[in-house]
């Protein structure tokens, strides 16, 4: 009965003050965006890592002034806090694991696709290993024939988690660089070939 009461309370508190916090430390930093020549109008796939998730809604404005996604979130709880932060950010989810019991939520994210939705995926969530991609983000693409793009945030100065992540937190007061991969066309690859050229990009700014 504790328990349920603690995380009541957590999931009233929690989302308003971390949406707070993202919002702080984005306002309060010095921005530099370094975004693709396209910018695709279909839906597309945005994939990052599951550490670097904190910032990435600012750097999605950046491609669609009105946001029309879906995020894939763990149906744990801390994807429940997750998801009601996403909310303040005018974001939708779609809950559940691509690696475990996957095929529900990848039909829920390529139904998202048909719909015109832009998905955004963290290849290794919901709980690692950290930087192991999972098949989903290349499954959808293929699927539904959308492009992946590959966000990272790198900042001037973070905390890092000891999470299995390594959760990333910008400072505020620092630098933020947002970069944006050109659109991944993965139609037409070997899948094993289509997952190891995502995860390379993904790790062009890895830390």
């Amino acid at each position: 009965m504790r328990k349920k009461i603690l995380r009541t309370l957590a999931l009233w508190l929690i989302p308003p003050i971390g949406a707070f916090l993202i919002r702080f430390i984005y306002l309060t930093s010095k921005k530099r965006f370094h975004l693709p020549s396209f910018i695709p109008s279909e839906p597309v796939i945005f994939a990052f890592w599951h550490g670097d998730l904190l910032l990435q809604p600012y750097l999605y404005y950046r491609f669609r002034k009105v946001p029309k996604a879906n995020v894939l979130i763990s149906d744990h709880f801390d994807g429940q806090i997750i998801a009601r932060i996403m909310r303040y950010f005018r974001l939708g989810t779609i809950h559940g694991s691509t690696t475990r019991g996957g095929a529900k939520v990848l039909i829920q994210g390529m139904k998202s696709l048909s719909e015109g939705y832009d998905i955004g995926i963290t290849p290794d969530g919901p709980k690692g290993p950290r930087h192991e991609m999972s098949d989903g983000a290349v499954v959808m693409a293929q699927k539904r024939g959308a492009k992946v793009i590959v966000f990272q945030c790198v900042p001037s100065s973070y905390w890092q988690l000891g999470s299995w992540d390594r959760f990333t937190i910008p400072k505020p007061f620092g630098t933020l660089d947002f970069y944006a991969s050109e659109p991944i066309d993965l139609s037409g690859m070997e899948f094993e070939a289509a997952k190891s050229l995502v995860r390379e990009k993904l790790m062009e700014r890895a830390f």
